[in-house]
C-alpha cells in the first residue's frame, strides 16, 4: 500500500476546528546542500500541467490555500508516473495536487480545490504535494530545487509569503501542531539522502531558506534574518553591515517593465556579480572574470531592483547582456549608470491627451528607480484635468516629465502626454 495512501483522511469527512499553529522564526540557511543548488545555477524548472477531471473538487475553508504542505512518497522503489498512475486508481482513498521528482513538477489536480493528503484538518488549507524518492546527489538536489520553486510559485500565486509553520509545513508539521495525522515525512527521507550524498543534514528550515530564494527570484518581497556571519566580500563596498545583535533584513523589490537599460561604470570590476543579492538566501558571487569581456559601458537590460531595509543596506539591480537574455545577474547599484533624472518641485493644472493612448507610469522610464505602465491617457474620459505635483528633466532625451495624481494615485507622464501648460 502506498504511503500517501494510508495516511490520507477523504476530503468529505472535514472537521470543525483546528489545533493552534506553532510560531517560529528562522534563519537564513547555510546549508551545503542549499549552496551546492546555488552553484549549479539550475534554469527556471517548468511546471507540467496535466490536470485529471475526475479527482472530486471541494473548496477550502477560507475560498483559496493558506500554504503548502511538502511529502514524499516513502517508496524507493516508483517514479513519478508510476505515482502518479497509482494515484489516478486509489483516489477515493487519497490524493494530492503535484508529484516532483529531479526532473519534473507534474501537477495532476487543481489546486483551485482541495486535495486529500494529510488529515481533515491540513485538507481544508493546504496544496499538497508529494517528492518521489531518488538515488543519487545531483538527483537530490535537482529535486530539492524544483520542489522550493513550486512551493514559492504557489505560494506567489496565492498571495503569501514563506513562513515556517504558516504558510510552508511538512507533513510532520501537520502531525505535531494540526493533528488529523501521525506522519513525519519528508524528515527521514531528507536526513538520509543529505548524509548519503552530502555528509550533512537537511530539515523545514533549510528548505524554507531555498523557498525564499525562489520567491525573490520570483518578485515576492521576502523577510530574511541573518546571523552576524553574514560575509563581507572585500571587493563590494556596498553598505551591507552587520551587527553584534541579529537584526531582521528585508528586500523590497520593484519589478521594472522589462525593457530599461543602464551602462556599465567605468570601475564596474571594484563591485562583484552575483547570482542573486548580496547577503540573500542561496546567493554566491560570479565574478566578472567568468562573464569574459571587458564590459565597461556596455549597455545592459535592467528588469528588477531590490532595496535592502532593516538590518543592512543598499540597492541592487538585476541585469542582462541582451534584451532576450534568459540569464542574468545582481548588481550593485555603483555598477550601473543610468540616465540621469534631474527632478524639481511643481505645480499646476493640466489635460491628458487623448489623441493618442499614451502611456502612463509608475515612475520616469529609463530611470533609476525602474517603471512599469500602469495606465494610458484613453483609459480616462477626454478632457480628464489633472493636478501636478513634481517634475522630471532626463537630459539623454530632453524629455520633460510630469508627476500628477488621479483619483488618487500618482502617475508619470511625458510633456506630450498631457495638454496645457504646468
Amino acid at each position: 500500500m502506498k504511503k500517501w495512501q494510508r495516511w490520507a483522511v477523504r476530503g468529505m469527512a472535514l472537521t470543525a476546528g483546528c489545533l493552534g499553529l506553532f510560531w517560529s522564526s528562522t534563519t537564513a540557511s547555510a546549508n551545503s546542500i542549499n549552496t551546492y543548488i546555488a552553484n549549479q545555477q539550475y534554469a527556471t524548472p517548468k511546471i507540467t500541467t496535466n490536470i485529471w477531471p475526475t479527482f472530486p473538487q471541494y473548496g477550502y475553508r477560507n475560498g483559496k490555500p493558506e500554504g503548502v504542505v511538502v511529502h514524499e512518497t516513502a517508496n524507493p522503489n516508483s517514479t513519478i508516473y508510476g505515482e502518479i498512475n497509482y494515484m489516478k486508481n486509489n483516489y477515493n482513498s487519497a490524493f494530492v495536487h503535484t508529484f516532483v521528482d529531479a526532473s519534473s513538477i507534474i501537477n495532476v489536480a487543481n489546486t483551485k480545490y482541495l486535495c486529500w493528503g494529510a488529515g481533515p484538518i491540513a485538507n481544508q488549507r493546504y496544496v499538497q504535494f508529494e517528492q518521489v524518492e531518488v538515488h543519487s546527489k545531483a538527483a537530490f538536489a535537482s529535486e530539492l530545487n524544483n520542489a522550493s520553486y513550486y512551493t514559492a510559485y504557489i505560494l506567489k500565486k496565492y498571495g503569501l509569503t514563506p513562513k515556517r509553520h504558516t504558510t510552508v509545513l511538512s507533513h510532520h508539521d501537520v502531525s505535531t501542531n494540526l493533528g488529523g495525522t501521525n506522519h513525519t515525512d519528508p524528515d527521514g527521507y531528507w536526513s538520509s539522502n543529505a548524509k548519503s550524498y552530502f555528509g550533512t543534514t537537511y530539515n523545514m528550515t533549510d528548505f524554507l531558506a531555498l523557498v525564499k530564494t525562489q520567491y525573490a527570484a520570483l518578485g515576492g518581497s521576502v523577510d530574511t534574518t541573518t546571523d552576524t556571519t553574514d560575509t563581507t566580500d572585500t571587493t563590494d563596498t556596498s553598505t551591507d553591515h552587520t551587527t553584534t545583535t541579529p537584526k531582521k533584513k528585508t528586500v523590497t523589490y520593484n519589478h521594472g517593465s522589462n525593457n530599461e537599460t543602464a551602462t556599465l561604470a567605468q570601475n564596474y570590476t571594484k563591485w562583484t556579480v552575483y547570482n542573486h543579492i548580496k547577503g540573500t538566501s542561496g546567493a554566491y558571487k560570479i565574478g566578472w572574470s567568468r562573464l569574459y569581456s571587458d564590459h565597461r559601458g556596455t549597455k545592459v537590460y535592467v528588469d528588477s531592483r531590490g532595496v535592502k531595509k532593516g538590518g543592512w543596506s543598499g540597492t541592487w539591480y538585476r541585469i542582462r547582456f541582451s534584451k532576450n537574455a534568459t540569464t542574468k545577474y545582481w548588481v550593485y547599484s555603483k555598477v550601473l549608470n543610468f540616465p540621469k533624472v534631474t527632478y524639481s518641485d511643481a505645480s499646476g493644472t493640466v489635460t491628458l491627451n487623448n489623441a493618442k493612448n499614451y502611456p502612463m507610469y509608475n515612475h520616469v522610464l529609463n530611470s533609476n528607480y525602474l517603471s512599469k505602465t500602469t495606465a494610458h491617457t484613453q483609459d480616462f474620459a477626454s478632457g480628464t484635468t489633472v493636478k501636478i505635483n513634481k517634475a522630471g528633466y532626463k537630459a539623454s532625451d530632453k524629455s520633460s516629465w510630469y508627476r500628477v495624481t488621479l483619483s488618487g494615485k500618482s502617475y508619470w507622464l511625458k510633456a506630450s502626454s498631457v495638454n496645457g501648460n504646468a
